[in-house]
């Protein structure tokens, strides 16, 4: 007896349970919704739907800001920062186009080629950038790239400048000048190599990495230096 008035009076704690529902009435409370503007932040930075031409305008300003970097060089990490080959493509086509009309003292096909200036320069590259990567450089193999053809501009320059002077004629005071005008280019490319490539490497290996890019636009410069116009 006792037995079931004790589940009596337990029974009415539990018995509604299975009687409760949520009726379809009643209204949901809270914004569930994603909100707009979140969407429309990250497609501010997104170049995918602005023209073409703003595209190009935007590059541009890119490689010329990179051309001043190189011209005033400093300790600076726009120039790694933001790297890109097209400039050092413009550079090296330049280049190339411009010492492919020299010639030899024979008739033969030894004067500089445009492929042969082409592969110099990039292999070159390449090279110093291995050699910088193997002796623990912190700058990535793209970032050197770019930098090593950004600093060809002082002898791009020089090339221009020493095909006016060779409008002239060809004499001592010719080479004189061209001599001059391809050393100070040398130096300068040298310099703002360094300047843009000196902190990311070891202090105690800073020779080994800087010693093959003089070499590097020596080689440059002094095709440079030999180049004779074609008659």
């Amino acid at each position: 007896m006792k037995m079931a008035e004790a589940g009596e009076s337990i029974k009415p704690l539990f018995a509604g349970l299975t009687d409760i529902s949520i009726s379809e009435d009643i209204p949901v409370e809270g914004d569930i919704s994603v909100p707009v503007g979140s969407q429309n932040a990250d497609n501010d930075f997104s170049t995918l739907d602005e023209p073409v031409k703003d595209t190009i305008l935007r590059d541009l300003r890119a490689v010329g800001q990179k051309f001043v970097h190189v011209m005033y060089p400093k300790k600076s990490s726009a120039l790694l920062r933001d790297w890109d080959l097209w400039g050092p493509l413009l550079l090296c086509v330049t280049l190339a186009l411009m010492l492919q009309g020299g010639s030899a003292d024979s008739e033969d096909e030894s004067r500089p080629q445009f492929a042969e200036v082409f592969v110099i320069i990039w292999f070159g590259s390449v090279i110093i950038t291995l050699n910088s990567k193997l002796l623990g450089g912190t700058i990535s193999f793209f970032q050197s790239l770019c930098v090593l053809g950004y600093c060809i501009l002082p002898l791009t320059v020089a090339m221009i400048v020493c095909r006016i002077v060779l409008l002239g004629g060809v004499g001592p005071v010719s080479f004189a000048i061209r001599l001059i005008i391809v050393t100070a280019s040398f130096s300068w490319s040298t310099f703002a190599s360094t300047a843009f490539l000196a902190d990311s490497q070891p202090a105690n290996r800073k020779a080994l990495v800087v010693y093959p890019v003089f070499l590097f636009y020596f080689v440059i410069g002094w095709m440079i230096l030999t180049f004779s116009p074609s008659h």
